[in-house]
């Protein structure tokens, strides 16, 4: 028993050990329909957190600016006052809206110190600035919710698009088995890593641009509020002093 226990130790030792590939192998050994599909992919992630960066960045300073000016806007005692300080809240949508609206206001008064100031007038001037505010609100919604449908995008055709790549590879794994008769790891290991790794890019991609999302959905929907409260109260600022003419 002891030389046939040398000689299997022996043989044991000269067998080489085994090496698993890493994921950079697997990606480059792998066929060019599971590469474009995780170059896709790959893309569409990267575009993804470069649209989270830029519009956390935008809806903090939003929010941040837009607390500062209606601060300002409800403590001054002269709507001419806010306006020469309008500047400073670049990043205001709610700024933008009393900017638009003043110079719209502005522009009423001097044509009304040319005609008699009736009710019509009245009525006429109340019309063209809630437009004034509208179009205003519209454009600052408009540029708050720029490329965010990309992230709606993502969320909801990154798992597909992996999952294009699962099969696919699963596809390549049975005509491996079917060329070669047998199941065996070696034979189709590298294609199923193939399609597990498409499946992970795809929902990596997937839930940071749905979380995503929804977050800044959340927020828009906060400063769309603070817009319509401003142009209301605006508003009535308005008729009050029409009124009292």
């Amino acid at each position: 028993m002891l030389p046939v226990l040398e000689v299997y130790l022996a043989t044991v030792g000269q067998v080489p050990p085994t090496t698993q590939p890493g994921i950079a192998e697997l990606l480059l050994e792998a066929d060019f329909v599971v590469q474009g599909v995780l170059l896709a992919l790959v893309g569409m992630s990267i575009g993804c957190w470069v649209i989270i960066f830029n519009k956390a960045s935008m809806l903090r300073r939003a929010a941040r600016q837009d607390q500062a000016f209606l601060d300002l806007f409800w403590k001054s005692q002269r709507l001419d006052q806010v306006y020469d300080r309008i500047e400073r809240y670049a990043g205001s949508p709610v700024a933008a809206m009393f900017k638009a609206a003043y110079a719209e206001l502005a522009r009423l008064t001097r044509e009304d110190r040319q005609t008699s100031g009736g009710l019509a007038t009245t009525l006429d001037a109340q019309d063209n600035l809630e437009r004034a505010l509208r179009r205003a609100a519209s454009t600052e919604r408009t540029a708050l919710e720029r490329l965010t449908p990309f992230l709606a995008t993502t969320g909801s055709t990154a798992p597909f698009i992996g999952l294009l790549g699962t099969v696919w590879g699963i596809l390549r794994a049975f005509q491996k088995i079917d060329a070669s008769g047998q199941a065996t790891v070696a034979t189709v290991g590298g294609d199923i890593a193939h399609a597990l790794i498409a499946t992970a890019v795809g929902l990596g991609a997937a839930i940071p641009a749905v979380m995503a999302y929804n977050f800044f959905s959340s927020r828009i929907r906060v400063v769309n509020s603070d817009m319509d409260n401003f142009a209301s109260d605006f508003l009535n600022i308005v008729k009050r002093h029409f009124a009292s003419r």
